[in-house]
C-alpha cells in the first residue's frame, strides 16, 4: 500500500478533465501535476486516500516531445494554467478527447452517429482574457497579497502579472494593492467574516478600450473613496467605470448583488458579432471575445435560420447570443434570471435596431413553462446555461414547444453530456457537436450541440 513520501518510477499513462496526469502503481491511480502522456518519472507520493493518491515529479527521466517551459513563474503554485507546460495543439487535442469521453460515459450516445467538427483552438493563447478577479488576502507577514487560489484551497497566490490577461490589468492590480498598504484598509479574514477589501473585479471591452473596475468589499463605505478613485484615473488607461460592490454575506461568493457606480458611466461597451453590446458590473460576457465570435457563429450555424423563425433564447443574459441571430429570424424571445441583464438586453437590441426581440426576466424553469402555456411553436431554441446545466423542467418546457432543432452552448460536458441524454429520452436526438477553446492553458473548453427532433 503507498504511503507519504514513497518514491515511484513510473509512465505517465493519461491526463484526466482537471489537467493532472496518471499513474497506476499496481492498479491504484496516483494523480500528478505537470506531467504529459508518456514521460517517465520518479513520482513522490504527496497524499493517500482510500481510492487514489495525488504526487508530485521529483525527477523527469523522459520527457514527453509534447512538453514546453511554462512562460509564467507561478505557473506551479497557482494552478491555473494547468497546461501550460504543454505544447498548445497538444492540448486542444487532450481537451477535446477528454471532453468526447465524459459525454461518451455519460450520456451513453454512441459519438458515431454524431458529426463531430473539430475542435476551434484559440489565436491567442495568452492576454486572451476580458475580465479577471482577484482575491485579497495578507500574508503571514502581514503583507498584501493580491492574484489567485491555489489549487483545491483558498490560500492567496500573489500574483501581480497574469499572463492570461491584459498586461495593463498588472498597473490596476499595483495600484490597489497600494492604496490598501498607503491607508491601511483592513483585509477579509473568511474564517472570522471580519476586514473589509474582498476582491478586485476587472471588465475590459476590447474592441472598445474601456474598462471597468469594481471594488468588492465587505461593508458600505471605503474609506478614501476619492483617492482611491484618483490612483485608478492617473493610469495611462481608459477606465470608464469605478464600482464599489458590496458583498457581507458569510460565503466564497465572489460578487454581492448590490453595487454602487463611485465614478463615470454604468456600463462599459464592446463589440461582439458586430453588435454594440453593453457590460454591467454583474452582466455575464464571455471572458475571450475574438473566440466568443466564433462560438456564437458555430451555435447560428447549427440554427440553420431561414429567416422566418421564432427563436427562443434561454439563459439569454444581456442577450448577445440571441441578437447575433436576430437579423435572421422573425421573431426572437430571451429569457433571463438576472432582471439587470435583461434591462441590458432590451437596451442591446434597441441600440443595434432590432425591433423583433422581446426579453423577459425571471427563473428559466417557470418562464419556458409560460412560454410552453402560450402554445407557441419556436422553431429554434437556444440555451447556454450556468455549469449546472438545464432543470427538467426547461427541458420539459422545451420539448412542449416542438422545436425543429435545439442548440445547446455549454461551458461543462458534464452537464451538457446529462441533459442531451435527457431530450434523447423525449425524442431529440444529438446531430452535431463541435468544440471550441475560449480557455488556452486551462482545463476548459465549450461546446455547442445541435438537437433535432424526430419525426
Amino acid at each position: 500500500m503507498l504511503k507519504k513520501n514513497d518514491v515511484v518510477r513510473e509512465t505517465i499513462i493519461d491526463i484526466t478533465n482537471e489537467g493532472y496526469g496518471v499513474i497506476k502503481v499496481e492498479g491504484f491511480p496516483v494523480f500528478v501535476p505537470d506531467s504529459c502522456i508518456g514521460e517517465v518519472c520518479e513520482i513522490r507520493i504527496l497524499k493517500v486516500f482510500s481510492n487514489y493518491a495525488f504526487g508530485k515529479i521529483d525527477k523527469l527521466l523522459e520527457p514527453s516531445p509534447k512538453r514546453i517551459t511554462p512562460i509564467c513563474p507561478l505557473s506551479k503554485r497557482c494552478g491555473g494554467c494547468s497546461f501550460g507546460h504543454i505544447d498548445y495543439i497538444e492540448e486542444c487535442h487532450l481537451k477535446t478527447k477528454a471532453a468526447l469521453q465524459t459525454i461518451r460515459k455519460i450520456s451513453k450516445i454512441d459519438l458515431d452517429t454524431v458529426e463531430v467538427l473539430p475542435t476551434i483552438p484559440s489565436n491567442k493563447e495568452v492576454h486572451y482574457r476580458n475580465k479577471a478577479q482577484y482575491p485579497i488576502g495578507k500574508d503571514k507577514e502581514g503583507n498584501i497579497k493580491i492574484g489567485f487560489y491555489a489549487p483545491r484551497s483558498h490560500d492567496v497566490v500573489d500574483c501581480n502579472f497574469c499572463y492570461l490577461q491584459p498586461e495593463f490589468f498588472s498597473d490596476i492590480v499595483e495600484v490597489v494593492k497600494k492604496f490598501i498598504e498607503d491607508y491601511n484598509i483592513s483585509v477579509y479574514d473568511e474564517i472570522k467574516h471580519m476586514g473589509l477589501v474582498r476582491h478586485l473585479y476587472i471588465r475590459y471591452g476590447e474592441a472598445t478600450n474601456e474598462v471597468m473596475v469594481s471594488l468588492i468589499i465587505n461593508g458600505r463605505k471605503l474609506p478614501h473613496q476619492e483617492e482611491f478613485i484618483q490612483r485608478l484615473l492617473a493610469l495611462p488607461i481608459s477606465i470608464k467605470s469605478i464600482v464599489l460592490d458590496y458583498n457581507e454575506a458569510k460565503s466564497n461568493v465572489i460578487l454581492g448583488m448590490e453595487y454602487d457606480v463611485i465614478y463615470g458611466e454604468k456600463v462599459i461597451m464592446d463589440i461582439l458579432c458586430g453588435n454594440e453590446i453593453e457590460i454591467a458590473p454583474l452582466s455575464f460576457y464571455q471572458v475571450n471575445r475574438e473566440q466568443a465570435e466564433r462560438l456564437y457563429n458555430v451555435a447560428k450555424e447549427f440554427a440553420d435560420l431561414q429567416g422566418n423563425e421564432l427563436l427562443i433564447d434561454l439563459y439569454c443574459g444581456a442577450g448577445t447570443i440571441g441578437l447575433s441571430m436576430a437579423s435572421d429570424v422573425r421573431k426572437l424571445i430571451g429569457v433571463e434570471i438576472i432582471e439587470e441583464a435583461i434591462e441590458a438586453a432590451k437596451r442591446n437590441a434597441s441600440r443595434n435596431e432590432y425591433h423583433n426581440t422581446e426579453f423577459y426576466a425571471g427563473d428559466a424553469s417557470k418562464l419556458a413553462s409560460d412560454l410552453a402555456k402560450r402554445e407557441l411553436h419556436s422553431d429554434v431554441i437556444v440555451v447556454d446555461p450556468p455549469r449546472k446545466g438545464i432543470t427538467p423542467e426547461v427541458i420539459d418546457a422545451c420539448v412542449t414547444m416542438a422545436p425543429e432543432r435545439i442548440v445547446y452552448v455549454s461551458c461543462n460536458v458534464a452537464t451538457l453530456a446529462r441533459d442531451i441524454a435527457l431530450l434523447k429520452e423525449k425524442g431529440y436526438r444529438t446531430t452535431k457537436l463541435r468544440f471550441v477553446d475560449l480557455f488556452p492553458r486551462t482545463v476548459h473548453l465549450e461546446a455547442v450541440a445541435l438537437l433535432t427532433r424526430d419525426k
